[in-house]
């Protein structure tokens, strides 16, 4: 049976964010939503303010979980962000990132999780 959509979420994002504070980023914020969309993960680390969306499939899945960060998914995180600066203050430099996560089917068991900086910009 597969886990429920959330469940697989929450195992990515949980991974996220083990990930993020085990390479020294501070997290700001979880789960920001607008009415644009959701920001899976806000965290700062140095002078940048890293926007990051999580993305996990299991490892039989036809794309990767990159793949999967469209052009539409895209403009909701950005939507979202102005929403969030908006809203909090911060000098920080913006960078969209994306993290890829790919787990055993039937498991909770993390095959690979790869960060990617800068993986889309908004402009």
């Amino acid at each position: 049976m597969t886990a429920p959509k959330k469940t697989i979420g929450d195992l990515g994002e949980n991974a996220g964010v083990k990930y993020l504070l085990d390479k020294g980023y501070k997290i700001i914020c979880r789960n920001y939503h607008s009415r644009y969309g959701e920001i899976d993960i806000i965290a700062e680390k140095d002078d940048v303010l890293a926007l990051v969306e999580v993305r996990t499939r299991n490892q039989f899945s036809p794309s990767l979980p990159r793949e999967t960060v469209d052009c539409k998914k895209q403009q909701k995180i950005i939507k979202t962000a102005y929403d969030y600066f908006l809203k909090n203050e911060c000098t920080l430099q913006p960078r969209f990132d994306v993290i890829e996560i790919l787990y055993r089917k039937g498991t909770d068991d993390i095959l690979s999780l790869q960060h990617i900086p800068d993986a889309f910009y908004a402009g």
